[in-house]
């Protein structure tokens, strides 16, 4: 018998959209020997704030089609790095860190399958990563390697708050409308970039090392992918906007 998961949404006269966030596995420890699956508060805030109900998905990739019949739209959150196999023949890089191949396994299933349907999606920092290999994209597997003169995406060991650098967004590009600039400071903590992308994703901004710091769907209600940390952000209006626009494009019923 198929299980069917259902929310409330509706919140005093307006429904709130639900909006599903992908999270990390936890290994058992010795003081808490089971295990965990979690991610931060700031992404469920940033949710909130923005008029939706965060919900939490577990990274279970058999279900992966019946989360999308639940929600209304989708955030891949961070995290480690995605299995190199999914797209290059070379080996690992030994920088390569935090490998969970049923976290893999489900958010590529759950990033096809949005944008199948069309439905609204945020991809954050691994997300953005995510998004480009589940469409057919390639990654750099260590900034560093690849860009000697790179700027420090990701510092060592790793700090809050993040360093910061700029980006240049494209112009006509739909991140470019919603944050409503072109040139924006963002928060930086990734060793690993999208290489290429495949259609129906488009770059759409570039750190001035030339990493590439945003992609998005253009003719998509909402698809659009970011490399830095926006919910960290959430004191400044430009970065709260893109959770904003994905809860409205959401707002507009299950694809």
């Amino acid at each position: 018998m198929p299980v069917r998961l259902s929310v409330c949404r509706r919140g005093g006269d307006t429904m709130r959209p639900v909006i599903g966030i992908t999270t990390s596995t936890l290994k058992p420890k010795p003081e808490f020997p089971l295990t965990q699956v979690a991610t931060t508060r700031a992404y469920s805030e940033a949710v909130m704030r923005a008029g939706g109900i965060p919900l939490l998905i577990p990274p279970l990739p058999e279900i992966a089609e019946m989360y999308l019949d639940a929600i209304d739209g989708l955030i891949l959150s961070g995290g480690g790095d995605i299995a190199p196999w999914r797209y290059t023949t070379e080996p690992p890089h030994p920088q390569v860190y935090g490998l969970d191949e049923t976290r893999d396994a489900l958010e590529v299933a759950l990033a096809q399958a949005a944008v199948a349907r069309d439905m609204p999606l945020l991809a954050i920092c691994r997300g953005m990563q995510v998004l480009a290999v589940a469409l057919g994209g390639t990654l750099i597997q260590h900034i560093p390697d690849a860009i000697p003169s790179a700027l420090e995406h990701r510092p060592e060991p790793l700090r809050v708050p993040l360093p910061r650098h700029e980006v240049q967004i494209a112009e006509g590009s739909r991140l470019a409308a919603v944050l409503e600039t072109q040139r924006l400071s963002v928060n930086s903590g990734h060793h690993q970039a999208v290489r290429t992308v495949a259609e129906p994703l488009q770059v759409v901004a570039h750190a001035p090392d030339g990493v590439v710091e945003a992609i998005e769907v253009r003719k998509a209600r909402f698809v659009v992918g970011v490399q830095w940390h926006p919910e960290l952000l959430g004191d400044e209006a430009v970065h709260q906007r893109l959770f904003k626009q994905l809860v409205q494009a959401a707002r507009g019923g299950r694809a």
